[in-house]
């Protein structure tokens, strides 16, 4: 608790809980605070990590997440999906210098709490709060307080939470968290008819390019599949797994997610899965998974085999992004989410969108410190956010 801060009578009356495990609540009272408009903070995709051995204190994310429970009604009224961490890796908000500083300085940076979703750097509700709430406001005072108090109680060094909402970051600056921003790229579908007329409103070089990229793709005779819901079967999550881990290996080293992990996403959330596989002469060649939200499809994991993007060469661009986009407008959807990196994709139509997180650190110094970098470094992606803007392909730009 902040110093000399009083607590309202609606929050004395919240009891708060930390689980071990997401299944230790049923789905019919983490998801109405969660939401709808993301599946990724909903009960099913937390079980999908947590059940596979995706997310689990074996692979350096314990789970710990919040429950806020109302003493009188006993409804759960706030949740929060939390984690105690060993490193800092599957976040997207990379804390890796500020880790190595403080032990160079002799402090020990983990274990640490994050608050996000794993391996899922898409904004969502971090202090998610029941709609029938009566205090909202008060819900998510009592979930930061239990926050910290459990940073302290535990010996923890920081607590982390990414990808809030900004209404949820401006919250936590407020109350004194450190404030650090990001961006992504989105599309946003301005009420297109077709893919031709998303084609229709960027500028004449743009459009060459875009045409020419897929009839490349077109004629390289590998087939595409949309495969949605009930059409998936083990035969394409075994092809897209070997094909993520392929690619994962070639970069970085294994993938995150588990093949079980496939599995128990198909199952739990059925048609709000997507995947878009490519095929050539009776073999997958590369995959990418997508999930849709109220008003959003994500795109999320791609994967391919070794000399397939020399060979074709769009491809990648042809199932994250192309394909992508013609889903959402045929779905209705506002926008496609195509995740973090990647300037590759301002020339395709996704423009720059401000992405946050916000940073509760124990230690005087090193709070010092970093919030002395965080603020020169907003100032560089503030400039970066807006020379990206002025770089995108539509022909009002021009």
């Amino acid at each position: 608790m902040a110093s000399g801060e009083e607590l309202a009578d609606s929050e004395r009356a919240i009891e708060l809980q930390a689980l071990s495990g997401i299944e230790q609540i049923d789905a019919a009272e983490w998801d109405p605070c969660a939401g709808a408009a993301e599946p990724f903070t909903n009960h099913a995709f937390l079980a999908a990590l947590e059940r596979s051995g995706s997310a689990t204190a074996a692979t350096g994310w314990q789970p710990s997440h919040l429950i806020a429970r109302d003493q009188l009604s006993r409804t759960v009224v706030g949740v929060v999906p939390a984690y105690i961490k060993d490193h800092s890796f599957g976040e997207f908000v990379f804390d890796w210098g500020w880790a190595e500083a403080f032990e160079r300085a002799g402090g020990t940076y983990y274990p640490k709490l994050q608050v996000g979703i794993p391996f899922t750097p898409v904004t969502g509700p971090r202090l998610a709060v029941h709609p029938g709430a009566a205090d909202p406001a008060g819900v998510r005072r009592a979930l930061l307080r239990e926050l910290e108090g459990l940073c302290s109680r535990s010996g923890l060094s920081s607590v982390h939470v990414t990808f809030p909402p900004e209404t949820e970051w401006q919250e936590l600056g407020a109350r004194g968290w450190l404030q650090r921003t990001a961006h992504q790229y989105h599309w946003h579908n301005d009420g297109y008819r077709d893919f031709d007329g998303f084609l229709a409103g960027l500028s004449h070089a743009r459009r060459k390019e875009i045409r020419r990229e897929r009839r490349a793709v077109a004629g390289s005779g590998v087939e595409i599949h949309a495969l949605h819901g009930s059409e998936l079967r083990s035969e394409h999550l075994d092809a897209f797994h070997a094909i993520y881990q392929a690619t994962c290996r070639s970069k970085l080293g294994p993938g995150y997610l588990s093949r079980a992990f496939f599995d128990e996403a198909s199952a739990r959330l059925g048609d709000r899965m997507l995947l878009l596989m490519a095929r050539h002469e009776g073999r997958w060649l590369a995959g990418a998974l997508h999930f849709y939200g109220a008003d959003a499809l994500y795109g999320r994991h791609w994967g391919c085999l070794p000399g397939t993007r020399e060979r074709v060469p769009f491809l990648h661009f042809e199932l994250c992004y192309y394909r992508a986009l013609e889903r959402a407008i045929d779905a209705g959807l506002g926008r496609v989410e195509a995740g973090v990196q990647g300037e590759h994709k301002l020339q395709r139509g996704y423009l720059p969108q401000w992405t946050y997180s916000a940073h509760w650190i124990a230690h005087p110094g090193l709070r010092a410190a970093v919030a002395d970098y965080l603020e020169r470094e907003r100032a560089v992606v503030a400039e970066a956010v807006e020379a990206l803007g002025a770089s995108a392909p539509y022909r009002a730009a021009e």
